[in-house]
């Protein structure tokens, strides 16, 4: 990415900070979190829109079809940001291709709201050009706010990013996911525009607080980029040696998010019409309890947040916190009605999409414990920790696999426990914390600078192609489950992974040599 001169740490400068950070960074925080919050709730809410029959709002398609139409578009919209990054550090800058990357998204969402066939397919192309755009180039303003000796600033300022990345997630699959279900197909994904249109106008509206930062290239700056390059002393035998670690790393991220990207197909049609969702009595109430919980809890803390970043920065930017408090009313209106509705229930249905934003809590919880216990406790070398991660996820499928064994072949609904799905995602939640975090930081920090934009793009593309299979393999559930069982189906998702697992953990002394030290 465009490389100007970083700004100085507030802890070095005594500037006005939040927990420590600049304050530039929490605008990008909340940008990315109304980013998330709509690709998430549009994503929750796709395949069972798909599949939900005419005569309840849907469009009544096969489950193959619904699902090989989410591998295109997760598929795609990893892919493009490799495109977008290369724009931004040639053309555009990291800030233009964001402010552009979020309207040309909210206009995606905006269109399939409109609620035709024609505005619907413009909307997801739209989306999809607008995250490519979008999501390479947040994330890179965010290394930009540190200079070179601020890693560990940098360290926790992505921490507390990656926070508002599953904080946008958790709210836009609650929310979109409950008002599509439940109200309107066509409100959820409206909902899921009105979030972003509001953060694209925040983030345009705070630009000034980033000062030279993302800023469109200049040729100083890529003689920066050269210099640098041409300082690196790295002998050229290490540097072929660490990309073939990289493209291992990047190979074997296919065999996780394949499965993992399960939760927006398959998964969800099994918690759709395969999980017990109705609960009555003490369970049901114990249920409004805890989801109250989960809700109220996490916008509280970041109501907090916003009030924080107001008095750091209200005086000058007071149209873009004002479009921030705007967006928190929407939110706390929302969840206040909806927890209000489903008290005022004798008997409560969980939405299909809720099970979605068991990811992002189980990672907000959990994400702070594996930190810890890789400072403390026991922090293998990085191939063993994805060999971890793979075999974590399959165990998750491991117990769909259990759960779903008492389905008859070919059945069309059935009625089991929602623990299944619960242990799943943890399952899910704990191999990702294992896997990807620590994938990106090895890219970091095996790349030299000259292709550290190329791997980067790697990572992408591969996980562009997992998410591809994730649609096409999906497809095969009901083909699967008529000619063998579902049970059969979910054991496919925890052999593979597993199996790259093991290989992997094999791999690990050749990795470690082709690492030359990196750990």
């Amino acid at each position: 990415m465009t490389t100007p001169t970083p700004a100085a740490h507030p802890a070095a400068t005594g500037r006005a900070a939040i927990l420590g950070q600049p304050n530039q960074l929490f605008v990008l925080f909340f940008t990315e979190m109304w980013e998330r919050f709509s690709y998430y709730g549009m994503r929750g809410l796709l395949v069972l829109f798909l599949i939900t029959e005419v005569a309840k709002g849907g469009w009544g398609w096969s489950r193959a079809d619904a699902t090989s139409l989410y591998g295109w578009y997760t598929g795609l919209a990893y892919l493009l940001p490799v495109l977008g990054g290369y724009l931004a550090d040639r053309y555009l800058g990291t800030r233009r291709a964001v402010v552009i990357g979020g309207f040309v998204i909210a206009a995606g969402h905006i269109s399939m709201f409109l609620n035709t066939v024609p505005s619907f397919f413009i909307g997801l192309g739209l989306v999809v050009l607008g995250t490519g755009l979008f999501k390479p180039n947040v994330s890179a303003i965010v290394g930009q706010l540190y200079g070179p000796k601020e890693d560990n600033a940098r360290d926790g300022g992505y921490t507390l990013f990656y926070m508002g990345v599953n904080a946008g997630a958790f709210f836009g699959i609650l929310l979109c996911g409950y008002i599509g279900e439940k109200v309107s197909w066509h409100l959820g994904f409206g909902l899921a525009g009105l979030f972003m249109i509001l953060g694209a106008l925040q983030f345009y509206f705070s630009q000034a607080i980033f000062g030279d930062i993302g800023r469109p290239p200049k040729a100083e700056d890529r003689a920066k980029v050269a210099a640098a390059a041409a300082a690196d002393e790295t002998p050229a035998h290490v540097v072929a040696d660490r990309l073939k670690a990289i493209f291992v790393f990047s190979f074997f991220t296919i065999f996780f998010w394949f499965a993992f990207e399960q939760a927006g197909g398959s998964m969800t049609i099994f918690a759709a019409d395969y999980t017990d969702r109705s609960l009555v009595g003490t369970s049901g109430f114990i249920f409004k309890i805890a989801n109250s919980l989960m809700t109220v809890l996490p916008a509280l803390i970041l109501t907090w947040l916003l009030w924080k970043l107001n008095r750091s920065t209200g005086s000058r930017f007071a149209l873009a916190n004002g479009l921030l408090a705007l967006a928190f009313a929407i939110i706390w209106g929302l969840v206040i009605w909806m927890l209000a509705r489903e008290f005022a229930l004798d008997q409560s249905e969980v939405p299909a999409s809720w099970f979605g934003v068991l990811n992002s809590f189980f990672l907000v919880i959990l994400a702070p414990m594996f930190s810890k216990m890789w400072e403390r406790h026991w922090n293998p070398a990085g191939p063993v920790k994805f060999a971890v991660g793979l075999i974590l996820l399959g165990l998750g499928f491991a117990a769909l696999s259990y759960g779903s064994s008492g389905i008859p072949q070919g059945a069309k609904t059935a009625q089991v426990s929602m623990v299944f799905l619960c242990v799943a995602y943890l399952l899910h939640t704990m191999g990702e914390l294992c896997l990807s975090p620590v994938g990106l930081s090895y890219i970091s920090k095996l790349a030299p600078a000259r292709l550290l934009g190329l791997m980067f793009g790697v990572w992408f593309l591969n996980t562009a192609i997992a998410n591809k299979l994730a649609g096409s393999t999906g497809a095969y559930i009901d083909d699967i489950s008529t000619h063998y069982s579902m049970s059969v189906f979910f054991l496919i998702f925890t052999a593979i992974p597993i199996g790259a697992g093991v290989v992997l953990m094999l791999l690990t002394p050749w990795m470690k040599k082709k690492m030359h030290g990196v750990h």
